[in-house]
């Protein structure tokens, strides 16, 4: 897998939560209503919005009507700033094979596709915005 578990329900809750916020911005959406939609223990997923909202990418707010929301515009928020909050350089920077040491002068034999594939990558997590998401999971009718 290329991004960790909590990388990828980070992801999948900001889409949900900007998916919610193009209705009411100003509301805050329920953390536990959110465990439901994405099928996640309530537990796992309050440490995910913690690391989200640590990565100033959501705003919580505590309380009986407490819940996250999302702390700036959605067009203004990358993958990669969702991933760099969870995964830092960790997908970029590692081998694709777990090897420690895998390195230009000491190759694993996926490294030099790797390195090409990895930066096309980069470029598509630092131009797609939460907001393209968003719209494609509207046209295609996307459950998360």
């Amino acid at each position: 897998m290329l991004f960790s578990q909590s990388c990828i329900y980070g992801i999948r809750a900001a889409l949900l939560v900007a998916i919610r916020s193009q209705k009411d911005s100003d509301s805050f959406t329920p953390i536990r209503m959110i465990a439901e939609e994405l099928n996640v223990s309530f537990y796992f997923l309050t440490k995910i919005l913690q690391t989200l909202t640590k990565a100033r990418i959501m705003e919580s707010y505590k309380g009986p009507n407490g819940g996250v929301r999302m702390a700036m515009a959605s067009e203004d928020i990358y993958l990669i700033d969702i991933i760099e909050a969870f995964d830092e350089d960790k997908v970029f920077d590692s081998c694709l094979l777990g090897l420690p040491g895998c390195r230009d002068d000491d190759p694993c034999p996926l490294h030099k596709e790797w390195k090409k594939s990895k930066g096309q990558l980069q470029k598509v997590f630092q131009r797609t915005s939460l907001a393209k998401l968003t719209k494609e999971a509207d046209r295609l009718m996307f459950r998360l």
